[in-house]
């Protein structure tokens, strides 16, 4: 790292010198001690994980240290801002765009009717290789929790893993396929449940099939739009 990039406040950093502003930007104003360190960090200095790492971090419930590329996190910091001025909420788009919802009943035991479930593509992704596809499996259900730990059940962590095996492992192979459900601190969508699934190197027809042929927002949406 130079000493130039040293020497910029987290704001400035992956931002060309024209487009840089004195004062932080309004959507970056509240980032966390976490967030200002990887937003001060330059993209050509970050290090994706690798698939043996992802597995170590979900297997050791370590999902707290995924993080986004620098100039992703910026990028989904400005457009989840603008989503709020536009939507009132981040669940409001997701709700009324990505799941095009109208309700959250359920039609009956979970994972029993697949019109209370939906899978799309992670809209924003964690620096991971770049060929793990990261998956969010959107439900209408609610998964049983300890009260005391928050943590899922042994019969709801079975009756997700069952599902995950039979939609997904039985496509990919056991070792190519991980899930974890994000602790409440940590998910950024409260009202609508979900989690999250992890496919390596899958076949993108698979892929393509199994999402209805989504596009994550990243890839959507141009630099200019945020």
């Amino acid at each position: 790292m130079s000493s130039d990039q040293e020497a910029l406040p987290y704001w400035q950093v992956n931002v060309s010198p024209e487009q840089r502003s004195l004062e932080c930007p309004a959507f970056l104003a509240d980032a966390n001690e976490k967030d200002q360190k990887i937003l001060a960090t330059p993209d050509a200095d970050y290090r994706r994980l690798s698939w043996s790492e992802v597995q170590r971090l979900i297997n050791t419930n370590r999902i707290d240290l995924f993080q986004r590329v620098p100039s992703d996190l910026r990028r989904y910091k400005a457009y989840t801002a603008r989503l709020k001025d536009e939507y009132g909420s981040v669940m409001n788009f997701v709700m009324t765009e990505r799941l095009r919802w109208q309700d959250l009943v359920s039609k009956g035991e979970p994972f029993s009717d697949s019109d209370d479930i939906k899978i799309l593509l992670n809209d924003w992704p964690y620096g991971i290789d770049s060929r793990i596809v990261h998956l969010v499996v959107w439900v209408k259900f609610q998964f049983e929790e300890d009260a005391i730990t928050g943590d899922l059940t042994d019969a709801a962590r079975k009756q997700l893993n069952s599902y995950v095996d039979r939609t997904f492992r039985a496509h990919v192979g056991s070792g190519n396929c991980i899930w974890f459900k994000n602790w409440a601190s940590l998910k950024s969508i409260h009202a609508v449940e979900h989690f999250h699934v992890m496919l390596f190197d899958p076949d993108r027809e698979f892929v393509k099939q199994i999402t209805n042929d989504d596009v994550a927002l990243a890839d959507k949406i141009k630099i200019n739009d945020v």
